[in-house]
């Protein structure tokens, strides 16, 4: 399978597409204003200590306070590191070998680490940990959500492209996803042969089956950004910000280029430059498969490559299946729920296989859809009844088949009696619904407003309201030309309405009216 990265870079946001087979398969954005916090490391000052919480607020520059947990603190003093907890072994889908040495009984490592005796105890209370004013060394972990401030953590861990580096810990883990013992054992000791004593890696799936060279070279590259920021933070006083992670290109390409990129092209000059460097340091293989787009003020390159397009028809509710059929995508509060219906398609042999048919197509394009409008959460699929229980077996195979596409985890249950699917897909930054809409202020998010009967009965109702306040002879009501037609084609209505009132109605139109809304004088 053929695959592009498709880079378009402006002064007002970071565009990326992934191009399978010359089919559009995943967009990343990122916009200056509203780029991603997480993972940026701080300089903070402790502005409260809240023992009854175990928590303290720390401000990091921001308009809020940070919230840091007891648990999630450990102190630096020169360059010995204090342990109160170790988050090694907390990542997803990570077995923690504890400090590399520990074995069982059979000479193989230990699925879980040892707690130590203060561990086992449990934490010091945040009041012996740190003090108000205290100047310490954090990173966001959770960003901030409407009221809430960003969480953040003293246990610093900066991913690379085959690991993450964690200087606060020992441990080394590794991810679940590499099966093979032998694999796991043999990069492990890669990892032990490379570190600074006391220092913790995780090691993540891309490194399943690299070489020691690229094992080598990202420890390095890792240990020497973490003294650079180390250092920095000596120099400078709280708050302040550090360390930036880098930006949306680099690190696309840091989780994709294990996956075989055959091509690399982007469309502006400082972030080719960028790119290459960051190449030439990571993996100088890919260097020659990146392109600079010398035409930009030609042809779009998005448009080149009718990236433009398929993003306006990802963000349609409705998608039509070639056979005919479509599935609608609806976002609720806290859900996505998928209906597959057969529309257009009549079938030629039976209504079974018609349905068999347009629910296998619906479930490889429901899997596609997931992962190009990045849909997280919770996700209900109504999947057309069906009756034979072999038919319902082959929808589900076809769907998590379809899903294995995806780099983001998914968990998926067996089709129920109503023909419902539910599953869930992990939650990674914003869907491109978020990201390219917002909430239509006329109907507030329903999808419908109201009737113009029904504004009709409205506006009669706050005449006659109005009525009883005034002791003016004519009422004047203004709204939207289409209530304004309603309005006369319910002119006995009025007519009786002036008569009870005792008051002349008088209709006027104004074009910039929203149709809900009218004004009554």
């Amino acid at each position: 399978m053929t695959k592009e990265l498709i880079i378009n870079k402006d002064d007002f946001e970071t565009r990326i597409a992934l191009i399978e087979e010359g089919k559009l398969a995943e967009i990343f954005i990122e916009r200056d204003e509203s780029s991603p916090k997480h993972g940026n490391i701080y300089k903070g000052k402790v502005m409260q200590v809240l023992p009854g919480i175990q928590a303290s607020f720390v401000d990091i520059g921001w308009e809020k306070s940070a919230f840091l947990y007891a648990g999630d603190f450990f102190k630096l003093e020169g360059s010995d590191y204090d342990f109160f907890e170790s988050g090694a072994g907390e990542a997803e889908n990570v077995e923690n070998y504890g400090n590399g040495n520990e074995t069982g009984k059979d000479g193989k490592p230990r699925s879980k680490r040892k707690k130590s005796k203060k561990n086992r105890k449990g934490l010091p209370n945040i009041d012996q940990l740190i003090k108000k004013n205290q100047e310490i060394l954090v990173q966001i972990a959770k960003e901030p959500v409407k009221t809430k401030g960003a969480r953040v953590t003293s246990h610093i861990s900066l991913p690379g492209r085959f690991l993450v580096y964690m200087p606060t810990s020992s441990s080394i883990g590794i991810s679940r996803k590499i099966k093979s013992d032998a694999e796991k054992k043999r990069l492990k000791n890669i990892v032990l042969k490379y570190r600074n004593e006391g220092t913790g890696f995780i090691i993540r799936t891309a490194a399943e089956n690299a070489s020691e060279i690229d094992i080598e070279r990202d420890i390095k590259f890792l240990t020497s950004l973490w003294n650079n920021i180390y250092n920095e933070q000596l120099k400078v006083k709280a708050p302040k910000l550090i360390f930036k992670d880098i930006g949306l290109s680099l690190r696309v390409l840091r989780d994709f280029l294990n996956k075989k990129i055959d091509k690399i092209i982007i469309d502006e000059k400082d972030e080719y430059k960028k790119i290459v460097e960051f190449l030439s340091i990571q993996s100088p293989e890919y260097i020659d498969i990146v392109e600079l787009c010398k035409d930009k003020d030609a042809v779009s390159l998005f448009d080149r490559f009718g990236i433009e397009k398929e993003i306006s028809k990802s963000l349609n509710k409705k998608v039509w299946l070639k056979s005919g059929g479509y599935i609608v995508i609806d976002h609720a509060e806290a859900l996505t729920a998928i209906d597959v219906n057969t529309g257009k398609f009549v079938g030629k042999r039976n209504f079974e296989d018609t349905i068999l048919k347009t629910n296998l197509e619906a479930a490889k394009e429901i899997a596609f859809q997931l992962r190009l409008r990045n849909i997280g959460g919770i996700i209900v699929i109504d999947f057309i009844d069906m009756n034979k229980e072999d038919h319902k077996e082959k929808v589900y195979r076809t769907l998590e088949e379809s899903l294995k596409n995806d780099r983001v985890k998914t968990t998926i249950n067996r089709i129920t009696e109503l023909g419902l699917v539910e599953m869930t897909r992990k939650r990674t930054g914003n869907s491109l619904a978020a990201t390219f809409l917002e909430q239509c202020p006329m109907c507030e998010g329903s999808g419908m407003i109201k009737s113009t009967q029904t504004i009709c009965f409205e506006v009669l109702r706050a005449v006659s309201n109005h009525a009883k306040r005034t002791r003016a002879k004519k009422i004047t009501a203004t709204v939207h030309p289409s209530v304004m037609n309603k309005l006369y084609e319910n002119e006995k209505t009025i007519k009786a309405l002036e008569e009870k009132i005792n008051k002349a109605i008088n209709i006027k139109m104004q074009d910039g009216f929203y149709p809900e809304y009218f004004e009554i004088s």
